[in-house]
């Protein structure tokens, strides 16, 4: 089994959902895939089958207020107004709803990274988490640190899965996966820097101090874990898919051509994708 692991980015998810688009119009499905906040979001759109959903919500919806700003950030401490983004637009009846009985229908074993705000630990959320209309792990998933609160699922808080498990590679591995495919959003040889501002961070995350810690360490784990990603790479075990320019896109970006030239960027890549998984896949 050949597993998908798209690692999210924020803003820069804008490349795997071009990925995406391109695994669809060649007709490719996966057996095996795991999401860290908008790499789970663009997931679950392409599972469903979805061909430009993601660019959609890249491209219009990221520059309404309503869906990133900081008067949302002023009103409720949520820069990023997850329930817009997951409910009001992804809901039966919302402008873009998410196809949910076509993700139904699908075997791929789909999972959600999340990280507990009490513990620090990663939780991998799977489909039976998610049903019609309820997209809490997406949320959960998605909920930045000091951008948002944290999200309740099942009487439990939770941030951003990078925040604990960044590269989730050997989830996979350890669930079966042979060979993977890992997406990331930044260039390969990016060195992921110490984490800023972390006074400003311990004081507003007090009540999550497992969380500080982890974010006071972020960038020794990502580092880490693409290190070893290169190292399974060079060894045939992992196909490790990065842009090679981000085209001046970051976490947060509104600039929509900056959007649609990083969307290229992942199409184009999708190719190196479908060779990997066609040659590994099972007769």
């Amino acid at each position: 089994m050949t597993g998908l692991i798209d690692c999210g980015g924020g803003m820069r998810g804008v490349y795997t959902s071009g990925i995406y688009d391109y695994l669809l119009d060649h007709n490719i499905t996966i057996d095996y895939g795991i999401g860290v906040s908008a790499g789970a979001a663009n997931m679950i759109s392409y599972l469903a089958g979805q061909r430009g959903r993601t660019l959609t919500f890249f491209e219009e919806y990221t520059f309404r207020r309503e869906y990133m700003s900081l008067s949302n950030w002023l009103k409720n401490r949520n820069y990023l107004n997850l329930e817009y983004i997951y409910s009001t637009l992804t809901n039966r009846g919302g402008e873009y709803p998410l196809d949910y009985e076509a993700f139904a229908k699908t075997d791929c074993d789909y999972h959600v990274v999340a990280t507990d705000a009490q513990t620090g630990n990663p939780v991998y959320f799977t489909r039976q988490n998610i049903s019609q209309d309820s997209y809490d792990v997406l949320k959960a998933s998605s909920a930045i640190p000091l951008a948002c609160k944290p999200y309740p699922v099942e009487g439990k808080l939770y941030f951003d899965g990078g925040v604990s498990d960044p590269v989730p590679y050997q989830k996979a591995f350890n669930d079966g996966c042979e060979k993977v495919v890992v997406l990331i959003t930044r260039q390969e040889t990016y060195v992921k820097q110490k984490q800023k501002n972390l006074r400003l961070l311990a004081w507003a995350l007090r009540k999550y101090p497992h969380i500080v810690h982890l974010l006071e360490h972020r960038h020794e784990a990502y580092n880490q874990a693409i290190a070893e990603v290169r190292e399974l790479a060079a060894q045939g075990k992992i196909l490790l898919v990065a842009p090679c320019d981000e085209c001046g896109v970051d976490t947060l970006t509104k600039d929509r051509d900056a959007f649609l030239r990083l969307y290229q960027r992942g199409y184009d890549d999708g190719a190196k994708v479908v060779a990997f998984l066609q040659k590994n896949k099972k007769p």
